[in-house]
């Protein structure tokens, strides 16, 4: 069997190829002092393909880094479409608005900088979202997703990136806290039975889940 690096670039060479701008985005954000720890290409494409399906107008990112993952989810938007993402430290945010206006985004994608979970109590009283990738600190996982649960519109989409923790959740002798941590949170998805969920697992594993009821 191939290694999950072959089966990765094959993906990627196939369906997901970078354009030139998402290639300055990525090889750009470390040279601007970010931490390069952004999604792969096939998993930003299949945001893009999940975004495009769901036919998602009001869309959020908790997390916003150098905006690469922001740029694959902003060209699956429909054309009224608007991004709002979250970002803490305000380089990153600076960054990614280069970035996203390097990319021609910058009228359908608004970013706030503060803490996320205190933008979150501020989005609480706008309409309901129809799309959230969640990417950011580990431990507030849960929280995130307690609050989409209470606005994401049915049949809206929630995903969440590492949840696999480079596989490390599937082995029962790593007690390891962000593991354990993780590990928990996808329990707490799975077992939730207002949402269909699962795990895509390009990279280091994304959470899919549909609110149904």
């Amino acid at each position: 069997m191939k290694s999950d690096y072959s089966v990765s670039k094959y993906i990627t060479g196939l369906y997901a190829i970078e354009d030139p701008v998402l290639k300055t985005v990525r090889e750009n954000t470390p040279l601007k002092g970010l931490p390069a720890i952004h999604i792969r290409p096939e998993e930003g494409h299949f945001l893009q393909v999940l975004v495009r399906a769901s036919k998602a107008k009001n869309v959020l990112e908790i997390g916003t880094l150098g905006g690469y993952s922001g740029i694959w989810i902003a060209r699956g938007l429909v054309p009224d479409g608007k991004l709002t993402t979250l970002e803490l430290d305000p380089h990153h945010a600076a960054v990614a608005r280069e970035h996203f206006a390097l990319a021609g985004l910058l009228d359908k994608v608004e970013i706030r900088v503060g803490d996320a979970h205190q933008s979150l109590v501020d989005l609480s009283t706008q309409e309901p979202f129809d799309f959230v990738f969640i990417d950011a600190e580990k431990p507030g996982y849960t929280d995130y997703f307690i609050w989409c649960m209470m606005n994401v519109a049915q049949g809206g989409v929630i995903t969440a990136h590492n949840v696999l923790r480079r596989g490390d959740v599937a082995d029962p002798d790593n007690q390891e806290e962000r593991v354990l941590m993780m590990r928990e949170f996808n329990q707490i998805v799975a077992d939730e039975g207002r949402v269909i969920s699962t795990i895509y697992p390009a990279g280091d594993g994304l959470l899919v889940a549909v609110k149904v009821s």
